[in-house]
């Protein structure tokens, strides 16, 4: 399953405070900790989950990269996939919190390196209408987290390896005895991995991991919307002790088009007209994303009067037929006339005046409201 929105995780804003997201945290920690639910492995995933949120929106650098690149912005050697960032977690409960809920069963949880999954990965194009109508094919360059040739993953230097963590016995947990309780927590010296590099491999420094650039092919399919994601399965961060790697998510975003607005299928755009056109009717053309269409306005069109040519719309992703174009009629006032014009209008507005209300039927109708209205 793809990674979940922190926020969403916590229940809580994207303006939340320190204060809010602490106290969402708690809640839902206290709710599913593993102790409380020893044979729910569902309660136990929601555990990690909430675990994970808090540690990086309770961190101010981690959480305003993560506000601006999602997933992909948060370095998961920080925390992001839970592998040594307990201080989040320490922070919101005090260091014999876990020992509330295990440390009377005589031993609690099991220990050792846990493995996880790795981060989710968000990249962001943008595309024209003309694109997402028929679909195309193209390369993106996303940041990948690629293994260290060198060392082939380990982190230490080739000829070496990593030894077993002498304070946690390599199971990546101390125990420590406070009065009452005995308080379990991650292991201050290899923090959670069970594993002590004494000599880093130099390419990588102990990662086990470098920072490249990948270029991956996506096929975007004609019908596509705004705001939908492509999903490319295992192209997101890799795992934490052997995890399976995360998912890239591809989110589409519409450029604005100069000509049409697109409302799910359907197509909108404005259609100006001369005064002359909109009161003789006649055949007009308009353009459309497949070619020019044409079709006739009646006598009198008014402004805001609204043609619907079916099927000129988009097909979508999720569609059996394609939408309809809707062209909304907006009458051109002529400017800059010469002293003819201005004349030959003067005469024309004198003879529709003596023609009576036939003329102007909407005029009239407002106008014996405005009367209504005064009486």
């Amino acid at each position: 399953m793809a990674k979940r929105d922190f926020y969403e995780i916590l229940g809580v804003a994207k303006n939340a405070s320190e204060d809010e997201i602490k106290k969402a945290y708690r809640k839902l920690a206290m709710k599913h900790h593993p102790d409380r639910n020893p044979d729910s492995k569902q309660a136990e995933e929601k555990f990690k989950e909430a675990k994970e949120a808090y540690e990086m929106l309770s961190d101010a650098k981690k959480r305003e990269a993560y506000d601006r690149y999602g997933h992909a912005g948060v370095d998961p050697n920080m925390g992001g996939g839970g592998g040594a960032g307990a201080g989040g977690f320490a922070d919101a409960f005090g260091d014999i919190f876990g020992d509330i809920f295990g440390g009377g069963r005589g031993g609690g949880r099991s220990s050792g390196p846990q493995v996880y999954r790795g981060a989710d990965l968000r990249y962001n194009l943008e595309i024209t209408l003309e694109q997402a109508a028929n679909g195309f094919d193209t390369t993106i360059r996303v940041p990948s987290w690629d293994e260290c040739e060198p060392c082939h993953g380990t982190g230490a230097k080739p000829g070496t390896s990593a030894v077993t963590c002498t304070t946690c016995g390599g199971h990546g947990q101390v125990r420590m005895q406070q009065g009452l309780f005995s308080i379990q927590q991650t292991c201050p010296k290899c923090h959670g991995t069970g594993k002590i590099i004494p000599e880093p491999c130099t390419s990588c420094s102990g990662v086990g991991r470098i920072k490249r650039n990948k270029t991956l092919e996506v096929k975007i399919p004609a019908g596509i919307d705004d705001g939908m994601r492509i999903r490319s399965s295992g192209n997101g961060e890799p795992g934490v002790n052997g995890g399976p790697p995360g998912d890239l998510y591809v989110e589409i975003h519409i450029k604005p088009h100069s000509v049409f607005q697109r409302e799910g299928d359907d197509l909108h755009c404005e259609m100006p007209i001369s005064f002359v056109k909109a009161t003789l009717g006649g055949e007009i053309e308009v353009p459309t994303l497949s070619g020019k269409a044409s079709f006739t306005i009646p006598e009198g069109t008014q402004t805001g009067k609204t043609f619907r040519l079916r099927s000129k719309g988009i097909k979508g992703v999720r569609s059996g037929f394609p939408g309809d174009l809707f062209c909304h009629v907006v009458i051109e006032t002529p400017v800059k006339l010469t002293d003819k014009q201005k004349d030959l209008l003067r005469d024309f507005e004198k003879l529709t005046t003596e023609g009576g209300s036939k003329h102007s039927p909407q005029s009239k109708s407002w106008m014996d409201k405005v009367k209504k209205f005064f009486e």
